[in-house]
């Protein structure tokens, strides 16, 4: 091992007039990293952590006696051997009395504490003094800590100087120091390239350290690295020497960084070559962007650096501060395969095919992450999630900035929004995954954000976000920390009342995993109404515990019919912790309010049934719709008809703001139509109002399908998806003309001479064949799965499959594919395929009812078969018991119950849990059926004459207009496939005996 040089800090100015006028002076590195140093160890002691919201499991954190001033490190990769080694100096200084030393250090990681040295520190010329006896060094069981154990006590405020010597395995995945390879442009071989990837909390692989975000010390570094080969560390290259030791080497010794975490420790040692351009002017305000990549033309190469300067520079516009580096090193790897980016100090390793997208949002993340998350830094894993979110918020900023957000295609904030509301709404949310709890947690506090920055305005915002960098830049921060410095600015700038707080209400929406629910009850007379809040449930029962004291403070943007400004919101209150308030000063009885429009917070909104019909009916006027933004349009949609599935609102009340849709053309507002249509097409499904159900669809949709056939493709870039949901949904109910079109496509590839390896089907095309299809038809299908070859994708596999069992409308069709998975277990189907069969199965009505009349037959054989196969049995009794919602099933799931209690082993509170739930939907289904039949009656009283497929199907025999002679002479005498299979009964019909009474509010 060679002795490491000590390395001059790389200086260098930071902030500009903005920071200076908060902070009131300007400072340098090299003296920031002293007052850092002090700082940041006395907000490690004093940290109070909450380990309910821990993202890294089972992660460990250091006791508060000993804590790092800065770290010298020396690696030693042997590219070769697939190894490493290395040694870490570290200056300690003691906070308190104590005989132990505790650091971090991955059980890979091989340390012999014999070879360990400590030493006292002369804290008057720094030299080192007196060594410290080391009694012993163990690891922490299961726990990646290594504990140091001395013969005496050492006093606080005591330095020492610790010395460890390690090896360690370069490991093949990216974690750690990992290695993988890409293909040399200059030959066609491969070259090895290292990399490390130490987030979050992976640096211990690496070396011994204090592995904690909360702790940022400079590092003195220098590597080794064979000769040929360029190492790229987080600040910039001092100078080089050939190894003393290692024949072949060179040994780097690299600027002193400034104070940062372990987690932002990173280098990449590689061939790749640098791209150079004369077009590109360098500027001295903004770090240089160095991209490095042998797989991309010139030409692209310019555009990536165009687009990384831009996102770039309306970041640092944003923040009003430039990063304090002097390059950045971006990396373009052709197969890095866990993840799409690595970020470090400095440093950006990037997915070749990630970094050819023209989209922004992904790479602007990954470059705020230098500002917030590397510079400043969240103090613990409990403000990761906001932390998250406040990268995300920013980065959706950007975005709009740069190209007014069209790469989100209209989908932001509402794809999240709408997920937090259908999973935060939930009986039990997050179905107990943590990932996705954590997930969703960071999801709401992007929200929140957003909702704080429009109500106390963009411009408030955003200067509270510099404010916040120029007061923790170098430092850890806690999210209160962020919070305070909104609040400081809003109530600098007079948008924020004086007697509120940001942090306040943030921690009322960030203490509870809900969403809450406003009620909007006018009085009409008076001009007042009164605003209620509660938690919002979509499921039943409402029997979320504590929800009677959950309240939030929640911002009560309003707009009037009289005077719309829906672009511009400003909170007209603040509806406090409180149960009930009361506004005042409302418009006339004969004009409509709005609160919460373009989704200013994450909640939903209800109104009595008065405001609700004069919103239906101004939606239906062509001239004053569009005077309603378009985002609060869809909120006014998905609002209506997730509260009437809710309970909350009359289903009838839901169903008349849908009739705009016949004139609505905007993409957006359609968006969250599809999901409803499918929750409640499947609850209707075992009812007698199905058919009159799809029948409501297809007029629904019709006028949309015609529109989306002979529109320009380059109208609207989310016009593909829509076409494929709406064509795919009238398919589904029935419509012929769409029916017509996916059966020419399935002859297509019936009549084709390698069906097995090409499917001409389109995906929205291959349900309607399944369910409205032949008998012949679907086992064509389902031969595909049997002859499929490995060559294909398996995901095409899967989806054919999930097809084959989830669309049928036939018993037939569903009994033998039962049979064959089940009874006779053919060995087409693994036991994935069986998992996936009865889960897709009982997701329709016919296919539920089918799989329990199934099981119950044939219970012996399958008792037999499955008893013991935890997985498969499970999901057996589970699916063909949860999914009725009459009493009619309930009696039938009881017998069925009573007569094999006691033989359901792992499964016996599945069924359980099926009854409890059946009676739930008896009630939901006694509730809204009737209003929704009445509804849909009036409704299709007044439709025109439509052409569809009936139910009646003939698939077991061909019809007589299908006659194998026209087929003949179709084919030129040759008889073709298709005379194989049966068409449909089709049936023109105009409904006459619905109820002529007037739909309410038409």
């Amino acid at each position: 091992m060679s002795h490491q040089k000590m390395i001059p800090i790389f200086k260098m100015e930071f902030g500009n007039q903005f920071c200076r006028d908060m902070a009131g002076s300007t400072r340098t590195l090299i003296l920031l990293a002293i007052l850092v140093t002090a700082s940041a160890f006395k907000g490690f002691v004093n940290a109070d952590i909450d380990f309910s919201s821990l993202h890294v499991l089972s992660e460990v954190r250091l006791p508060k006696e000993v804590l790092p001033l800065n770290y010298e490190v020396l690696i030693e990769p042997h590219i070769r051997h697939h190894n490493f080694e290395g040694s870490v100096k570290i200056h300690l200084r003691w906070i308190t009395d104590s005989k132990k030393v505790n650091f971090h250090a991955h059980d890979s990681l091989l340390i012999d504490y014999r070879q360990i040295k400590l030493n006292r520190i002369n804290m008057g010329d720094g030299t080192l003094g007196d060594s410290v006896i080391i009694l012993r060094g163990i690891r922490l069981p299961r726990k990646p800590v290594f504990v140091l154990y001395l013969k005496d006590k050492i006093k606080k405020d005591t330095e020492c100087h610790l010395e460890i010597y390690f090896k360690g395995n370069i490991s093949e995945t990216e974690e750690g120091l990992f290695r993988s390879y890409y293909i040399n442009s200059g030959k066609e071989d491969s070259d090895i390239y290292l990399a490390t990837n130490l987030n979050p909390n992976n640096a211990r692989r690496l070396f011994p350290c204090f592995d904690e975000p909360g702790i940022k010390v400079p590092f003195n570094v220098s590597i080794a690295r064979p000769n040929g080969y360029t190492t790229l560390f987080n600040t910039p290259l001092h100078n080089s020497i050939k190894h003393p030791k290692v024949s072949g080497y060179s040994l780097d010794f690299f600027y002193t960084t400034p104070p940062m975490s372990t987690h932002a420790f990173g280098f990449v040692i590689l061939k790749l070559k640098m791209w150079n351009d004369p077009r590109i002017i360098k500027a001295s305000d903004i770090p240089s962007i160095n991209i490095w990549s042998n797989n991309f033309s010139s030409t692209i190469l310019l555009d990536i650096h165009n687009k990384l300067n831009v996102a770039h520079n309306t970041i640092q516009n944003f923040f009003n501060i430039p990063l304090p580096i002097t390059k950045l090193e971006v990396i373009a790897i052709p197969n890095l395969e866990t993840v799409p980016y690595i970020s470090a100090s400095g440093i950006l390793i990037v997915r070749e095919s990630e970094i050819v997208k023209k989209d922004v949002f992904d790479i602007s993340r990954e470059l705020i992450y230098q500002w917030i998350g590397i510079w400043i830094t969240p103090e613990w894993w409990t403000d990761a999630s906001v932390n998250k979110a406040l990268i995300s918020f920013i980065a959706s900023e950007i975005v709009f900035e740069i190209n007014g957000g069209i790469e989100f295609n209209g989908k932001y904030p509402m794809t999240i929004l709408y997920s937090l509301y259908y999973e935060l709404s939930k009986r039990y949310p997050h179905s107990h995954i943590t990932g996705i709890k954590h997930e969703f947690a960071s999801f709401k506090v992007q929200l929140i954000i957003r909702m704080l920055s429009l109500t106390v305005g963009k411009d408030t915002f955003r200067l509270g976000i510099q404010r916040f960098i120029c007061d923790y830049k170098f430092k850890t921060y806690k999210s209160s920390d962020f919070w305070n410095a909104i609040t400081t600015q809003a109530k600098a700038d007079n948008s924020l009342d004086s007697n509120l707080s940001i942090l306040s209400i943030a921690e009322s929406w960030l203490k509870h995993s809900r969403l809450p629910l406003v009620t909007i009850i006018r009085d009409y007379n008076s001009e007042t109404a009164i605003v209620q809040q509660k938690v919002y449930l979509r499921e039943r029962q409402h029997d979320v515990p504590d929800q009677d004291k959950m309240l939030w403070w929640i911002p009560i943007a309003l707009t009037r019919q009289d005077s719309v400004d829906l672009l511009n919101p400003r909170p007209c209150t603040w509806m406090k912790k409180t149960r009930q308030m009361q506004i005042s000063n409302l418009p006339s009885k004969n004009m409509f309010i709005i609160v919460n429009q373009e989704e200013i917070g994450p909640f939903p909104v209800n109104y009595d049934d008065n405001n609700w019909n004069m919103l239906s009916q101004y939606l239906r006027m062509e001239a004053k719709r569009e005077s309603i933004p378009v985002y609060t349009r869809a909120k006014l949609l998905h609002d209506a008809w997730n509260l009437a599935y809710a309970g909350e609102l009359n289903f009838a009340t839901a169903l008349n703001v849908t009739l705009f849709l016949k004139y609505e053309r905007n993409l957006i507002v359609w968006n969250p139509v599809f999901t409803f249509l499918d929750q409640v097409g499947k609850r209707l499904e075992k009812s007698s109002i199905s058919r009159k159900f799809e029948f409501y669809i297809i007029e629904l949709l019709v006028p949309l399908y015609d529109y989306l056939e002979t529109a320009n493709v380059n109208e609207d870039i989310n016009i593909t998806e829509i076409r494929k949901l709406t064509t795919a949904f009238l398919c589904k109910a029935g419509y012929f003309p769409c029916f017509k079109a996916a059966r020419r496509a399935f002859n297509l590839w019936v009549n084709s001479s390698s069906p097995n390896f090409e499917s001409p089907v389109r995906n929205e095309f291959m349900c309607p064949m399944f369910k409205w299809g032949s008998m012949k038809e679907w086992m064509f299908g389902l031969d595909r799965v049997r002859e499929f070859p490995k060559s294909r994708l398996q995901s095409d596999r899967t989806f054919l499959l999930k097809m084959l069992a989830g669309c049928p409308a036939q018993q037939e069709k569903i009994i033998y594919l039962l049979e064959l998975a089940i009874l006779k277990n053919v060995s087409i189907f693994s036991d994935n395929d069986k998992i996936l069969i009865i889960s897709m199965v009982s997701s329709r009505s016919m296919g539920y009812t089918t799989l329990f009349d199934f099981l119950s037959n044939n219970w012996d054989s399958i008792y037999q078969n499955f008893y013991n196969n935890t997985n498969t049995w499970r999901k057996l009794i589970s699916s063909a018991t949860e999914m009725f919602c009459t009493q009619e099933g309930y009696d039938m799931v009881k017998i069925f119950y009573d007569k094999h209690y006691g033989h359901f082993g792992s499964a016996q509170h599945l069924i359980e849990r099926s009854l409890r739930n059946i009676k739930d939907e008896i009630y939901w289904s006694k509730q809204n059926i009737p209003i929704i039949e009445e509804w849909i009656d009036q409704y299709l009283s007044h439709t025109p004459k439509r052409t569809y497929v009936t139910h009646k199907l003939l698939c077991q025999r061909r019809t007589k207009e299908f006659k194998s002679g026209e087929t003949q002479s179709q084919t030129g005498g040759k008889q073709s496939k298709t005379s194989d299979y049966t068409t449909n009964m089709i049936k023109t019909v105009k409904v006459t005996d619905y109820h002529q009474d007037k739909i309410l509010g038409v």
